[in-house]
């Protein structure tokens, strides 16, 4: 009997699994959501039997889509685990990436998808560049690193950029903040505000970048290294702050403080990788900017995927 599965149906499923939606699944399997329901439900006419309960949220599935979600992760598993071998037989398995970032918060994410990387290629050697680098490409140029976490992909001779993943950012502030009743804070919302924020240039803060600095709003500011430092001095009144959702999320489930949304359409920011133009098919670097984006997607709540 011929079989109605396709390996995008699995990967469809895959990502409803791990966004809960319909609309965010489409995002990262690059279709629009009318498309994907369309795809669906071809998947259920075929075999007569419902794969999802709709009206739960997040999106929960029935026995019979549990059934065809635990081959979907067996098998997509299994057909990336051939391609890196063959990928190993075309390309040799050695190699280096040494990878910079400008992000105090990449560490949330690239630890672990770092570690998965290890299995995949045990022979290519994988390190951080130590310390915060304000000018990361400017390591992949003079040979220092092969890799770097930016935030913008800004047109330079010799460097590739190849898209991450867009996040958002959330303004928090202690529970019992004026502004923690407002479900949405506009630029104006900041300027008799301390501003708590990483020891970055403004360049790189989006806020300031994206929203405070075009109105006219320069709030007062203080600095801190660590996430935890900014949580703490956020919670006891000491100002607010500006971070990515799945940062301070674990703090929201604790109690810590409160987030609310940026702005009418939310602040969103993006990261992309950054590499030298005659590193970019090297299959091992491929494969780890894969292993990056599925890790990413799997763990961090709030992610969308961005185009190349």
């Amino acid at each position: 009997m011929m079989s109605v599965l396709e390996l995008r149906h699995l990967k469809s499923l895959l990502a409803l699994a791990e966004t809960g939606s319909v609309s965010q699944a489409a995002q990262r399997v690059h279709l629009t959501q009318s498309a994907l329901s369309h795809q669906l439900k071809q998947l259920e006419a075929g075999y007569g039997l419902s794969l999802f309960e709709r009206k739960t949220q997040p999106l929960r599935f029935t026995p019979a889509g549990e059934r065809l979600l635990g081959l979907a992760r067996d098998l997509l598993a299994r057909v990336a685990a051939a391609e890196r071998d063959l990928a190993r037989i075309r390309q040799g398995e050695a190699g280096e990436i040494r990878v910079a970032v400008e992000c105090h918060t990449c560490f949330d994410w690239l630890m672990p998808a770092m570690d998965q990387f290890r299995q995949h290629w045990p022979a290519v050697e994988l390190d951080i560049v130590s310390g915060f680098h304000a000018d990361p490409v400017g390591l992949l140029l003079s040979d220092r690193a092969d890799l770097a976490i930016v935030s913008e992909a800004e047109p330079q001779a010799g460097i590739v950029h190849q898209p991450l993943f867009s996040y958002e950012m959330v303004a928090i502030a202690a529970r019992e903040h004026p502004l923690a009743h407002k479900a949405c804070w506009q630029a104006a919302d900041f300027a008799g505000e301390t501003l708590i924020h990483y020891p970055v240039p403004d360049e790189m803060l989006d806020l300031l970048r994206k929203v405070l600095l075009p109105t006219g709003v320069n709030p007062a500011r203080r600095t801190a290294e660590l996430t935890i430092a900014i949580i703490q001095l956020v919670a006891s009144r000491r100002g607010v702050a500006v971070l990515p959702y799945w940062t301070v999320q674990p703090y929201l489930e604790r109690g810590y403080v409160v987030a609310r949304q940026v702005g009418d359409g939310g602040l969103q920011s993006e990261l992309y990788a950054a590499l030298r133009g005659e590193d970019a098919a090297q299959a091992y670097m491929l494969d780890f900017l894969q292993t990056v984006r599925d890790c990413s997607f799997a763990a961090l709540p709030g992610l969308s995927p961005l185009s190349s």
